[in-house]
């Protein structure tokens, strides 16, 4: 609505982990032994596909490509 992509803006107090898929289990039980980490869910998966694409996929069958930032990223003001 403000023109600002919540993809690139800083949301302080999350974290999003690339984990093997072997350690998942591990790596969500560690993290929900944790208050803060007690709704800790995953969000996505890496495929095998070698397009050098990413593509965010919603639940409601949105589909929109990723690309990488262009320019720098504004510094946050707390």
């Amino acid at each position: 609505m403000l023109g600002l992509d919540p993809l690139e803006v800083a949301n302080e107090g999350k974290v999003v982990a690339v984990v093997r898929p072997y350690e998942v289990d591990a790596a969500l039980c560690a993290m929900r032994s944790h208050p803060l980490g007690r709704e800790v869910r995953i969000i996505g998966h890496v495929g095998s596909e070698a397009d050098g694409l990413c593509e965010l996929h919603t639940l409601i069958g949105g589909r929109r490509i990723i690309q990488k930032p262009y320019g720098k990223q504004l510094p946050r003001i707390c």
